[in-house]
């Protein structure tokens, strides 16, 4: 497994924009699938975003697609999730993860075998 750290959570006004990023330690982020994952008060983690670990292939929740954008810096081992235009609807607390036993992106929480400990993300209306 690697060991993953979130942070750029915060507080912000609908129609603004947040950067979470999330810092990988004990293996190279850039040979696996990362993605992004959301879980709202009350309600189960739900996908946002995912890429293959070539880069060639990204995922979107239909929810966040255009809005948001899943990438990584291989050499600063780290993934990043820029959320534009946000809406009250995207507070939640994020996650980040890794598929260290697959070469594919996924939209399901299942394959992913690396998680972060999570960052609140609130928008205010």
């Amino acid at each position: 497994q690697v060991q993953l750290v979130e942070s750029g959570g915060g507080l912000v006004q609908a129609g603004g924009s947040l950067r979470l990023s999330c810092a990988a330690s004990g293996r190279a982020l850039r040979k696996y699938p990362i993605g992004w994952f959301r879980q709202a008060p009350g309600k189960d983690r739900m996908f946002v975003a995912s890429i293959n670990w070539s880069g060639s292939s990204t995922y979107y929740a239909d929810s966040v697609k255009g809005r948001f954008t899943i990438s990584r810096d291989s050499t600063k081992n780290t993934m990043f999730l820029q959320m534009n235009s946000l809406e009250p609807e995207d507070t939640a607390v994020y996650y980040c993860a890794a598929r260290t036993s697959g070469s594919s992106g996924s939209t399901s929480e299942a394959v992913f075998d690396s998680w972060g400990q999570g960052t609140q993300v609130t928008v205010s209306s």
